[in-house]
């Protein structure tokens, strides 16, 4: 069944979830059926079904919006050390993390999805000396995607919403998308994210719905939060959705907290975008 535009959706990892029978369980709770679900690696958000995990995910009946994929290696201890480790930002694990990527397709395929997210890394300047090798990479990885007729979404947050629209506009590759993350932009300090939407609005594919406060000190992380307590402005980033006119899904992320507290912080923003969407 298609998934209704600006439906809301959560992430399955924020939910803290090992099972399939946890997550649908956890789904009905809250009254809504679309997810972005994690690929489910070992280092990230792990399924105890292991490889019959999509066949599970097929008969649960949940509406899955994309895949997420992360890395093993990644470290968000601060901005600093998931410079040096996310996504493809690093050449001597370039070659191992395609090699996951390719996996993460496969999971993609087996999912009945053609959609995955994931963090590409921090992007290069123009005029610094990896810039090149970076996008060739990024370049590959269009590549493995559209063969599997598979688009990918890089997550923003980790680049100014300038240097995001340069790069793609570089890369020239359609299957090449943008899950957008508004709350990271605060997180990294990386500008305004409804300006940000109106630069990249063409090339959203997917969004993940948080909130955050800009840190103070610079080289830290801001902090997230529940949704509408934030600077995000989450009635204005719904309205600016609508105008852009994006029809995808609304997947609330939620990054801390105990898996209760997470919870408890999720059925609020379920209510919190309710009320946006109804005005």
């Amino acid at each position: 069944m298609p998934i209704e535009p600006l439906a809301i959706g959560v992430c399955s990892w924020s939910l803290q979830v090992t099972s399939i029978l946890e997550l649908k369980g956890f789904m009905d709770q809250l009254g809504i059926t679309v997810v972005q679900i994690a690929c489910g690696d070992p280092h990230h958000a792990s399924w105890i079904e292991g490889d019959a995990m999509p066949q599970a995910a097929l008969q649960a009946g949940l509406q899955m919006s994309g895949t997420m994929l992360g890395f093993p290696g990644e470290d968000y201890t601060s901005p600093k050390h998931i410079e040096r480790t996310g996504g493809f930002g690093d050449p001597a694990t370039r070659a191992e993390r395609l090699e996951r990527f390719q996996w993460g397709l496969e999971r993609t395929l087996a999912l009945g999805l053609k959609d995955i997210m994931l963090h590409a890394g921090f992007l290069r300047e123009p005029g610094h000396p990896d810039r090149k090798p970076f996008l060739d990479t990024l370049t590959k990885v269009a590549q493995l995607a559209a063969d599997k007729g598979i688009t990918v979404a890089f997550e923003t947050g980790q680049e100014t919403a300038s240097l995001l629209r340069r790069t793609l506009d570089d890369l020239q590759c359609p299957n090449l998308k943008i899950n957008f993350d508004p709350a990271n932009m605060i997180l990294y300090d990386m500008g305004d994210p409804i300006e940000a939407l109106e630069i990249l609005g063409p090339d959203i594919r997917s969004v993940h719905v948080k909130d955050a406060i800009r840190t103070k000190v610079p080289g830290t992380w801001g902090d997230e939060v529940p949704l509408g307590q934030g600077q995000v402005n989450i009635k204005k980033f719904v309205q600016t959705l609508k105008k852009i006119g994006y029809r995808g899904p609304l997947c609330i992320e939620r990054e801390v907290g105990t898996q209760q507290q997470r919870f408890a912080d999720i059925a609020h923003g379920i209510r919190v975008l309710r009320e946006c969407l109804a005005e």
